[in-house]
């Protein structure tokens, strides 16, 4: 059995902002702390985040433990052996990129309110190939901030475009954030964000994120203020000025400036967690799949026993939610437990899960090109 035929261990990461005493508790280091960079992890990350200097090239890019013990970053794998890792299908419509990026975010205080943009604008406004659709599943909360955990999450009806502008203009972010809905959230929830969605992560929530592989964000606020924040959040990353209407036009096309009532918004963003499959061994639960978005899926395996990984045919990365176990293939076997961080190359087949634990499986969106340009598996 080649590299290329088995798992691989994924070596947790950290990449910036204020935070990450949950990410410690999720992943079981003692004792956990927050840290200046630590509220973000980039799993399975081959995309360079904002920030990155000829110091640190590699900001956001994840490595990976083979087989053979070689460690690496993953996208040094992937370019050296694409086809092997990706296979040709994937390759025929995402080259050499994985078409997704997971991260976990674990939110000490409320992040900035932001949107990203559409795969459409994103290459009108953005000069990239992919937008920065989301999701957010939430893995904890924090039992000690000053009021229950929450998202900001969408326009409320009745908001129009000449109304963010003005508050905009005015610099009151307190007025912008007042006009989307404020959502308490619980661990287990996930909710869809689209792109040009506003949405901001409230103090105390920790999620995984799984979104397209991009780094674009639009915030509300000046340049100025922006770029402070950002070297706040990143110390050691470097952040230059851009042209201010440039920087203005494409923040303000970003939003969707579309409101509707909480009821309305839920009903098209929150997870209806379908089961796909249920027997002795476990179950498997679509959290977001090809009805709700084309840019990445999500399904849940509960194990208890002994079940099957089903076999995509493409890349997959998997994150275990809760519990420990064994992940076994052919005759290797990898022991994970609550955080273990794990890569599916395309070739690999024939992996039971086993134990009592769950693992949240991430995979790149399935469009209509991409059918198209795929053979059958």
């Amino acid at each position: 059995m080649t590299i290329y035929e088995q798992p691989w261990r994924l070596i947790p990461n950290k990449v910036r902002a204020s935070g990450g005493r949950e990410l410690d508790r999720f992943r079981g280091v003692k004792p956990p702390l927050d840290t200046p960079n630590g509220a973000e992890a980039w799993v399975g990350s081959m995309t360079r985040a904002n920030g990155a200097t000829e110091a640190n090239p590699n900001l956001g890019c994840a490595e990976v433990l083979l087989p053979d013990g070689e460690r690496k970053f993953l996208y040094q794998v992937v370019m050296n052996a694409p086809e092997q890792v990706l296979g040709e299908r994937h390759m025929a419509y995402y080259g050499t990129s994985l078409g997704m990026l997971i991260k976990m975010l674990d939110a000490k205080t409320q992040f900035l309110l932001q949107s990203h943009p559409t795969r459409e604008n994103a290459k009108k406004y953005w000069n990239s190939d992919f937008g920065k659709e989301e999701c957010w599943y939430v893995l904890g909360i924090r039992d000690d901030v000053p009021e229950k955990p929450y998202i900001l999450l969408g326009f409320r009806k009745g908001i129009t475009r000449e109304a963010f502008e003005d508050a905009y203009r005015r610099g009151d972010l307190q007025e912008l954030e007042g006009m989307c809905h404020k959502i308490p959230v619980q661990p287990g929830e996930c909710y869809l964000i689209p792109g040009g969605v506003p949405h901001a992560l409230g103090a105390g929530c920790f999620v995984a994120e799984i979104q397209e592989p991009s780094d674009l964000t639009a915030v509300p606020c000046s340049q100025e203020y922006l770029l402070e924040y950002r070297r706040k959040a990143n110390p050691l990353g470097v952040f230059v000025a851009e042209d201010e209407t440039r920087y203005e036009t494409r923040m303000l096309n970003t939003f969707c400036y579309q409101g509707m009532c909480k009821e309305e918004l839920l009903s098209r963003v929150k997870s209806k967690e379908r089961v796909l499959r249920e027997g002795a061994g476990g179950k498997e639960i679509e959290i977001f799949g090809e009805q709700e978005t084309e840019s990445f899926s999500c399904t849940v395996v509960q194990v208890s026993g002994a079940i099957s990984r089903v076999n995509t045919g493409d890349v997959q990365i998997g994150i275990v939610l809760s519990g420990q176990g064994n992940v076994r293939c052919g005759t290797a076997s990898i022991p994970v437990k609550q955080g273990s961080e794990l890569f599916f190359p395309f070739q690999v087949k024939n992996v039971i899960f086993e134990g009592n634990f769950s693992i949240i499986l991430c995979n790149p969106g399935v469009t209509a090109a991409y059918k198209q340009a795929s053979s059958p598996v």
